[in-house]
């Protein structure tokens, strides 16, 4: 449990910080090899997934992360970080591949939410989103999800049924945005940052609401740590755990998933 005392807007804006890190700043970091895979066989290659087979430790794993843009470039190519179907598709493909393999799973995840043009739904988002979801629950090797940004609704649990799901100090992950739940209740989307303090929707809310696993601290003595050592960290505590569910069974593996996200 961290000690972030500050506002739930407050933590809102540092989650969709432009200098935020990317899926791809921790792969680099993290991995001391990885090859990208690219392409889900249906349609095409989304860039706002990132993902392939690396090896942390020389352990190899597989590692999905979805990618927001540094510029407006980048925010362009990868839809600000909003997949589209065959995004989705290539990320459960790679994520078969795992288990045929018998390769653990890291997915990073920093999103709005899915794509939502109509060309998305004309190649079947829902879909996508739903199937990832039900193939995710049966994986028989380990899954550990890490919301490092936004974890906004069906986008973001695409790819965060794991057997662990944490998050960073500074991220967010709820059913809506502030702004689209502001809009619903009270339609008015500038009572955001009124909607952001009842919504429940940062890692120290959701921590202790059992609804994630553990919390990555960004901050120490109301100090922001370097990105180094956020990163060194969260590198000690992912070979712990990936040490931790390599134990179980692979029976055991889908029981306690399915058994984690069933109590809600």
């Amino acid at each position: 449990m961290t000690t972030n005392k500050r506002s739930a807007s407050e933590v809102v804006a540092l989650a969709r910080a432009a200098d935020r890190l990317t899926a791809r700043d921790y792969i680099n970091f993290l991995c001391d090899t990885f090859v990208e895979c690219h392409g889900d066989r249906y349609f095409g290659d989304d860039q706002a997934i990132v993902g392939g087979i690396g090896k942390i430790d020389n352990i190899p794993i597989t590692i999905i992360g979805i990618q927001k843009g540094r510029d407006l470039q980048e925010n362009l190519t990868t839809h600000f970080g909003s997949p589209t179907p065959e995004g989705y598709r290539k990320a459960l493909r790679l994520m078969k591949q795992a288990e045929k393999f018998k390769r653990p799973i890291i997915t990073f995840i920093n999103t709005p939410g899915a794509f939502c043009g109509i060309e998305a739904e004309e190649r079947g988002e829902g879909e996508a989103i739903a199937k990832n979801l039900y193939e995710m629950s049966h994986l028989n090797v380990p899954i550990l999800a890490v919301i490092t940004g936004e974890g906004g609704s069906g986008g973001a649990l695409a790819l965060a049924v794991g057997n662990q799901v944490w998050m960073m100090e500074h991220s967010i992950y709820s059913i809506l945005s502030p702004e689209g739940f502001a809009s619903i209740l009270w339609k008015d989307s500038s009572r955001a940052k009124e909607a952001a303090e009842i919504m429940k929707l940062t890692a120290d809310d959701l921590f202790e609401l059992s609804i994630i696993d553990k919390v990555i601290e960004e901050t120490k003595n109301g100090k922001t740590l370097p990105n180094d050592i956020i990163l060194s960290s969260l590198k000690k505590m992912l070979l712990h755990e990936l040490a931790s569910l390599s134990s179980l069974s692979e029976e055991e593996l889908v029981l306690q998933r399915m058994a984690r996200f069933r109590k809600f």
